[in-house]
């Protein structure tokens, strides 16, 4: 039998995680795809509690209780899959339900397994993309995530998100001319209010063309460096003797107050390079859509991971987020550890 209260709660868990993570799509205008996917996700995460809840839909002979939570499904439903590995709707409730609890690394493996299963779904390798962006240590698109938009592309020409997606990767590899191109022919699609904050990205991305020589390396703007944040990070006597082990990383972190989980910027040290000092500014923003020059609050912290991903990890240790009023009027010093 369903549990009525079970499936409300999770139904809220839903709407909640899923908000926060396409924060940016509500921010940028684009409501109405925001408001789909949100949806999506929350029918996703009440049929994985209908499909373990009644496993024999992947196994006639099999009985099993209904799980109670979201762990709880995502372990069952793992174990339905090590008997029914070529299930592809399986591998991406898994997926969906494994970043509803933060396990990004864990979600963006299972997406690829459902792109070997339906490697032309379009929809399907445009979720597996920017999950593996987000599993990366500096949420960048590696080759695999872009083949994977690409391909999306080339299946759906007018799929909005992964042609927005795509002039990301080109905004982070550099090819300014390239995201303009591409995000010039998405404005004839969008609704006026994300077409206008898309114009603005194209506008910024048309400056660096107009600034930098095709030759030569980006150079450092007034603009890139408005609002830059000097951050030293030292770490407690209690995490000695695990910094002695050299395998740990430090991610230092800003992002905007209340608002997604995504940084603004984010850079990523050796451990062992304690204490440090860095600065944050627009050329560590692993998304071109927001960036600090044009905030006026963030919260910075920093982060020891043992994973090597700049995603929270069990085992992590965090420091306590500090509010910082921009432009910073002083350096900001962070300890690792301290109570």
């Amino acid at each position: 039998m369903v549990n009525t209260a079970f499936l409300a709660g999770a139904a809220l868990l839903a709407a909640v995680a899923t908000g926060l993570t396409l924060w940016p799509l509500w921010r940028s205008g684009k409501r109405r795809i925001w408001g789909t996917l949100v949806g999506a996700l929350v029918v996703a995460t009440l049929g994985l509690y209908q499909w373990l809840g009644t496993p024999a839909a992947l196994q006639p002979q099999a009985s099993a209780a209904a799980p109670q939570t979201i762990e709880e499904g995502i372990t069952q439903l793992q174990s339905v899959l090590q008997q029914n590995p070529e299930r592809m709707d399986g591998w991406v409730l898994l997926a969906r339900s494994q970043l509803e609890v933060g396990k990004v690394a864990d979600a963006a493996a299972s997406y690829q397994r459902a792109v070997q299963l339906a490697p032309d779904e379009p929809g399907l390798l445009v979720e597996a993309a920017q999950t593996r962006a987000q599993a990366a240590p500096d949420f960048l698109f590696d080759d695999i995530a872009v083949q994977w938009l690409q391909h999306a592309r080339e299946l759906a020409p007018d799929n909005e998100r992964a042609i927005w997606l795509i002039g990301i990767v080109q905004r982070q590899r550099g090819q300014n001319e390239d995201a303009v191109r591409t995000w010039t022919a998405l404005l004839p699609k969008l609704e006026p209010a994300a077409a206008a904050a898309l114009q603005e990205q194209i506008d910024i991305a048309r400056g660096k063309v107009a600034a930098e020589p095709a030759s030569a390396t980006p150079v450092t703007t007034a603009v890139a460096s408005a609002n830059a944040i000097t951050v030293t990070v030292t770490v407690a006597p209690s995490l000695a003797a695990r910094m002695a082990s050299g395998k740990d990383t430090i991610f230092v972190i800003a992002r905007v107050p209340g608002g997604p989980p995504m940084p603004v910027a984010v850079e990523r040290h050796n451990a062992q390079s304690t204490p440090l000092t860095v600065t944050l500014d627009d050329g560590d923003s692993p998304m071109p859509t927001q960036k600090l020059s044009a905030l006026k609050e963030v919260e910075v912290f920093a982060r020891l991971s043992a994973s090597g991903t700049a995603m929270r990890q069990d085992g992590d240790v965090e420091s306590t987020p500090v509010r910082v009023i921009l432009p910073a009027d002083k350096p900001l010093e962070i300890t690792l550890g301290q109570p």
